[in-house]
């Protein structure tokens, strides 16, 4: 099973995130971000290499779609809060997204 963070890993985490618009949900312990693409197909397309690699981490995203926007939230249900795998995938869908 997956730990979740320290105080102080949770917080280093969300300042390093912070630089590519990532902001802590209220009254949660979890992440979220709102990615914007040209139009509806690269969003979807963009969700499905993000669902590739969470299946791939067996860790799956909160997420919600309208036509070019997706709103992404990223928790560890089994830690009760943020961990590793968290940081992990909202790196690569960063990365993606470029």
């Amino acid at each position: 099973m997956t730990e979740k963070l320290s105080s102080d890993d949770r917080a280093a985490l969300i300042s390093e995130l912070a630089d590519t618009g990532w902001t802590q949900v209220p009254d949660r312990d979890a992440i979220t971000k709102t990615y914007q693409f040209k139009n509806f197909v690269q969003a979807f397309g963009w969700m499905t290499q993000a669902a590739l690699w969470a299946e791939k981490w067996n860790h799956h995203p909160e997420w919600f779609n309208v036509y070019k926007t997706v709103t992404v939230t990223l928790t560890t249900h089994d830690a009760g809060g943020l961990s590793d795998l968290d940081a992990k995938l909202a790196r690569k869908m960063d990365a993606l997204a470029t």
